[in-house]
């Protein structure tokens, strides 16, 4: 049996660590509204603590003579283990990847956590703040270098007919610092499904196309978006 003496502070202080700092990064996530939130980043991170602070302290009565104990595997076992959970979050929706950056966040949730587990705690600390670093301010420094110039912007939508998907469509591209040049829609009977719309939108404005694109698709109604057409005037 496992001697409680081995069993302490240090080892509960990495979890709290662990369970503190992913708990902040799945906050972010969380009040984005992605699919992966405060839960499941937490829960990632945590679980990826307790695997390295088991292996660390968890074979202190096994240990000795021929038997010898190897606890950088488990970090290794780990980057394997949320590759699945990663796996699971993207998929491709009309040439429109989507979950790929909440994939890559449950990594790095993963990542602190293990770091956490094994009494890295500045390390944790650092990588969790260089993540705010990334969400928050690469997207401001991405669109100052390449945003500068309006840009036109076609759309192919389908969406369902007669549930006031049209108006949200609108207000969706003008949040996002787009204003609508053209409408051209064309309505459908489906055989076996109910009625949808075909629209061509056209749009000019500095946002960012892709995640137009990507809010549009995840409207409730919103059946597909393709983008068609995007380029600078010259």
């Amino acid at each position: 049996m496992q001697d409680l003496s081995a069993q302490g502070w240090q080892q509960l202080l990495a979890l709290l660590v662990a369970l503190f700092l992913c708990s902040l990064i799945g906050l972010e996530r969380q009040l984005r509204q992605k699919s992966a939130g405060l839960r499941t980043h937490t829960l990632v991170g945590l679980g990826a603590a307790l695997f390295m602070v088991v292996s660390k302290y968890g074979f202190g009565d096994v240990v000795g003579g021929a038997v010898t104990l190897d606890p950088s595997r488990v970090a290794g076992q780990i980057v394997s283990g949320v590759g699945f959970i990663g796996a699971g979050l993207i998929f491709v929706r009309q040439d429109i990847v989507r979950g790929l950056t909440t994939a890559a966040t449950i990594w790095l949730a993963a990542a602190v956590g293990t770091a956490a587990g094994a009494g890295l705690w500045l390390v944790a600390t650092v990588v969790t703040a260089a993540h705010f670093l990334i969400a928050y301010c690469y997207p401001w420094i991405v669109h100052r270098f390449t945003g500068s110039r309006p840009a036109n912007l076609v759309l192919d939508v389908r969406y369902a007919d007669g549930r006031g998907i049209l108006r949200l469509i609108m207000a969706e591209a003008t949040a996002r610092r787009f204003s609508v040049e053209r409408v051209a829609t064309r309505r459908t009977d489906g055989p076996d499904t109910d009625a949808y719309v075909d629209m061509e939108l056209g749009l000019r404005g500095d946002g960012d196309p892709i995640a137009l694109a990507v809010a549009l698709s995840e409207t409730d109604g919103v059946l597909s978006v393709v983008q068609a057409d995007t380029r600078d005037d010259a």
